[in-house]
């Protein structure tokens, strides 16, 4: 039987590449499902009992009912659920519940009657949550739409609880998923595939050429002739960091991306883990993967001095200028490090659970010094020599713990050096990189930007969060066909305009417009504070964050979708779609009773992904509202 498991990547970039000392989730074959008579034994209105868990204490002979919010359980798709669905479910555990590879029990209702369906708890994810996941195991064709009841149980402890799952009409299912398929492309280097209906499939013949752009460059670059075309998959949400690489890559390419990077840069990133790979290495730490990847792309989401940028790690020095919208850019005094350096030692040894921006970005400046010290040649030879060391009978078998002390040896018999005495030399030579006002404060905000970013997947997006992303194998979607679990995502009305905020963020980012970056992350940030337990009224808290509700309220009401929304003072201006890619650009002013919508233009002729990181959204921001030709004019209220 073939398995369906969820893939377990370490993302790179956004992203992890995958590494033996990783901890993975077991691979085990699809649920199996026979039919039984059995209803389900508990729903939300029976009597519950509550102390019962992290500890799971010994259990009483009838089965004991417990709240359905004990175990965290997740529908996939994400986002509603309609009939004829076929949907995946994460039963989460209780943190402390010592279940790891007990079985949990789902009774499902079908058109054919009950059915039943087992799943192991395991480790899964970078975070290793302790989770059991049944891939694809209820179908919904044929159930009348409406609340389902879904019971679970786990028989080894004697409990049992149920959750409701609502199924919407299946007409009722969005655009453009009723027409969307996956389609595969051809390059020189590479199978590329997507899904129809989507911007990928808009932007399709700029994708190929940069793709094939980046390959040569990193061939180039690794000294690696590529024998064998590269899969990548291009998908129309977030998750992660916007990229992940194993057997083959996929990324993430639609218009409302909260992750900012420069989809050049991402994809150089991921090919040259892919061609690292095929390198080879007994252990290639972790640390060392990413960080290469970071040099010979030169820059993480985009192209970036890594040592100069890596100097804002030290502590600030007597005498260093903060930077400020007013400072002049001809400062002639050291901006102020942020004190972030990591401990190297500590970096490899625990590397996905420190601060991801900064890690990033240590470990390619690291590269950087070895490589300007010792060479490239001198370089790869320590990197491809770095062995696993053996373990003593009475120490953990996490070769992860010992990295570290793999580097150690490496390095004495490459370079005749210990780690600390590297990392010494390494800060003495950012010490002596010149630091601007400019470049430290475009740190501060990048680490700002994204912890923003995962805090909001946490909160409203939690399929997305890098730890425990829920990533599909998305061959067996070309297969069978399925888009539904990377098409949908959650798209109330505060998911999009946190997200539209996010993305606004971003593309001030990569322009370098840090003034309004910082604002924007000031008025998310207010929000996330005050959500869920506030609801919409949190967006109160932040006249900004207010004004972007606003703006998504109003299109969403005239039959659109934000994408993008660029706001100044009384003005604002919106790229939005409706049933597929095409992206409409609409104008709005705000009067004293609100916003309302001045303009609407046609479909924009050319793709807004034409330009480079440089133009695009970015430089359509500058254009005034009365440039805007043609459309139409509606005033609502």
């Amino acid at each position: 039987m073939q398995r369906l498991a969820v893939f377990v990547m370490l993302f790179l970039v956004a992203c992890q590449a995958i590494i033996p000392t990783a901890v993975v989730a077991p691979q085990t074959a699809p649920p199996h499902i026979t039919p039984t008579p059995v209803a389900p034994t508990a729903t939300h209105g029976a009597e519950e009992t509550n102390a019962l868990l992290p500890s799971l204490a010994p259990l009483a002979p009838s089965p004991t009912v417990v709240h359905s919010s004990t175990f965290q359980t997740r529908f996939h798709p994400d986002g509603s659920l309609y009939v004829g669905d076929l949907i995946s479910i994460e039963v989460i555990a209780p943190e402390g519940a010592d279940l790891e590879g007990k079985t949990v029990t789902v009774t499902l209702p079908t058109s054919q009657g009950p059915k039943t369906a087992e799943a192991r708890f395991g480790r899964y994810g970078i975070g290793g949550r302790l989770q059991a996941n049944l891939i694809w195991v209820w179908d919904t064709d044929g159930l009348p739409a409406g609340a389902q009841t879904i019971a679970f149980s786990l028989p080894s402890e004697n409990l049992v609880w149920s959750e409701t799952a609502t199924l919407l009409p299946q007409e009722e299912l969005p655009p453009p998923e009723p027409q969307a398929v996956w389609a595969v492309a051809r390059s020189r280097c590479c199978k590329v595939a997507y899904i129809t209906h989507t911007p990928a499939e808009r932007d399709l013949d700029q994708i190929l050429e940069m793709i094939d752009q980046q390959v040569q460059k990193a061939s180039q670059r690794m000294g690696v002739a590529l024998t064998e075309p590269i899969t990548i998959t291009l998908l129309p949400r977030v998750l992660g960091h916007g990229g992940f690489a194993g057997q083959g890559i996929a990324v993430s390419y639609l218009d409302r991306d909260y992750i900012a990077g420069d989809e050049a840069t991402i994809i150089h990133h991921e090919i040259i883990h892919i061609l690292d790979g095929r390198l080879g290495g007994d252990l290639r730490p972790t640390m060392f993967v990413e960080g290469l990847a970071v040099y010979l792309t030169g820059g993480h989401y985009k192209t970036e001095p890594l040592l100069p940028r890596a100097a804002a790690l030290l502590p600030p020095e007597p005498g260093c200028v903060k930077w400020s919208k007013d400072l002049f850019n001809n400062e002639d005094r050291p901006g102020c490090g942020l004190d972030r350096f990591i401990p190297l030692k500590r970096l490899i040894d625990n590397y996905y659970f420190e601060q991801h921006e900064i890690g990033y970005l240590e470990a390619g400046a690291l590269i950087a010094y070895m490589v300007d010290t010792w060479g490239w040649e001198r370089f790869s030879a320590f990197y491809r020599d770095i062995h696993p060391l053996k373990q003593s009978p009475n120490s953990p078998a996490d070769e992860s713990a010992a990295q570290s002390r793999a580097v150690e040896v490496a390095l004495q018999q490459h370079f005749q050096i210990g780690l600390a005495q590297l990392e010494q030399r390494f800060q003495q030579t950012l010490s002596q990189q010149v630091l601007t006002p400019q470049v430290a404060e475009d740190l501060r905000l990048t680490v700002f930007y994204y912890d923003t970013a995962r805090r909001y997947q946490i909160l409203l997006d939690p399929s997305a969060y890098f730890l425990n992303a829920w990533l599909m194998d998305s061959e067996e979607m070309r297969k069978r066909n399925l888009t539904a679990d990377y098409l949908r995502r959650p798209s109330q009305p505060e998911n999009l305009a946190l997200e539209t905020m996010l993305t606004a963020a971003g593309e001030d980012l990569l322009h370098g417009d840090l003034a309004d970056m910082a604002l924007l992350l000031e008025g998310a940030n207010a929000v996330l504070e005050r959500y869920p337990e506030q609801g919409l009224q949190a967006f109160a808290a932040h006249p900004l964050a207010a004004d972007y509700l606003a703006l998504v309220q109003l299109a969403l009401r005239l039959g659109y979708q934000p994408q993008r929304i660029w706001l100044e003072k009384n003005q604002a201006r919106m790229w939005a779609t409706t049933t597929g890619p095409r992206v409409n650009e609409l104008a709005f002013v705000r009067f004293q009773d609100g916003w309302t919508i001045l303009s609407a233009s046609g479909a924009l002729l050319r793709s807004l992904r034409q330009t480079s990181t440089a133009g695009g959204y970015g430089q359509l921001h500058k254009i005034p509202l009365n440039a805007l030709n043609g459309g139409w004019q509606y005033m609502f209220k």
